[in-house]
């Protein structure tokens, strides 16, 4: 059973709306967070309209969150004509948006989020044996078992502390997987697949997944972190945004529970690097991104969670998706590609604010 959905305090709705109650966030949460030294700040605007036809729509949204020591989300403003409610998936606790219409006519929403963000590398955090238990079980799309469980041996055969096995998987990864340009979104995280066909190419969801099932599967606990990419990168061209149009700016990465701190990591965008910059992977700038995503993650981007196959709090099937890192609705007759803004009726901005 999911959690129950948190009240939010009256927010502006839209004109013509109904009294409709929307969510809250946590008290830690509440209010503006105050100007921090070495922080950026980013105000995330997202509107979508639900165009269904003659079908009420349910719609989810992925919600930033405090993480950490590197970022800090505020309260969102929503605005809609539907009810808006704040919930967790039952798993993973991932922190989203729901919102309901009991009409289809003028299914939309906005949602603006401010999130202070600082540069990411090794965070000291304990593990409970429950989360060390989630963060090391297997998902219908990143099993340990099987041949994850024999590539990742191969691959650390010898090595006797995770710090190197960690590495070694690091490399591994790197050297063999590819970006495909082709893949359409971020890819589906489909591990297994991956390695049993010998096609290792996607894009950060196919090539940071299988980083994160090898690491579990040596006992590594690892989890994928997905959100979106919200300014240009002061490391390399590829790996920013080219303007305040961030629709299509999702981006996953991994991190690893090794030595009691957990170690970001993005081989996908060391792959990203050499294809869209047209870089052989031997190349001096390959190699310096190569070693600054092993344990640092430019917070020029902003995440949401770290919920794999996740089931969606109240929705009628199983998602099409493993992630929530786009939106997602559904109808009593299907589900919108979340993949095709322009046929959902989705944009995304951001911008850069001051303290």
């Amino acid at each position: 059973m999911s959690p129950t959905p948190k009240p939010f305090p009256r927010r502006t709705l839209l004109a013509g709306a109904a009294d409709l109650s929307l969510p809250s966030l946590l008290p830690s949460r509440a209010g503006a967070q105050p100007h921090l030294a070495g922080w950026r700040r980013f105000e995330l605007r997202t509107e979508v309209t639900v165009e269904t036809g003659d079908e009420p729509a349910i719609l989810w949204l992925p919600l930033a969150g405090t993480v950490g020591t590197y970022q800090r989300a505020d309260e969102p403003a929503v605005e809609t004509n539907g009810r808006a409610e704040r919930v967790q998936d039952a798993r993973y606790g991932a922190e989203m948006l729901r919102i309901t219409w009991s009409s289809p006519r003028e299914q939309r929403v906005v949602v603006t989020q401010a999130v202070a963000t600082r540069p990411r590398g090794a965070e000291p955090a304990a593990l409970s044996a429950a989360e060390r238990a989630l963060w090391t079980a297997p998902t219908e799309s990143v099993p340990t078992d099987g041949i994850v469980a024999e590539t990742a041996a191969r691959i650390t055969v010898g090595l006797g502390t995770e710090e190197a096995k960690l590495r070694a998987l690091y490399d591994w990864v790197v050297e063999n997987t590819f970006r495909n340009g082709a893949t359409r979104g971020c890819g589906t995280g489909d591990i297994k697949v991956m390695l049993e066909t010998g096609w290792l190419g996607g894009k950060c969801a196919d090539i940071n997944a299988l980083m994160t099932g090898l690491a579990r599967a040596c006992g590594i606990p690892a989890r994928d972190v997905y959100g979106i990419r919200v300014a240009a990168s002061e490391n390399s061209r590829s790996l920013g945004t080219g303007g305040p149009d961030i629709t299509r700016a999702q981006h996953c990465r991994t991190e690893m529970h090794v030595g009691g701190r957990w170690v970001p990591v993005d081989p996908a965008d060391v792959r990203k690097i050499v294809l869209e910059e047209n870089l052989p992977v031997e190349s001096d700038h390959v190699r310096r991104q190569r070693e600054r995503l092993f344990g640092n993650w430019e917070m020029n981007w902003v995440g949401y969670n770290s919920a794999t196959n996740i089931a969606l709090p109240g929705a009628p099937r199983a998602m099409e998706s493993n992630f929530l890192m786009y939106p997602c609705a559904m109808t009593a007759k299907g589900e919108p590609d979340c993949l095709d803004p322009a046929a959902f009726r989705y944009a995304i901005a951001a911008r850069e604010i001051g303290a």
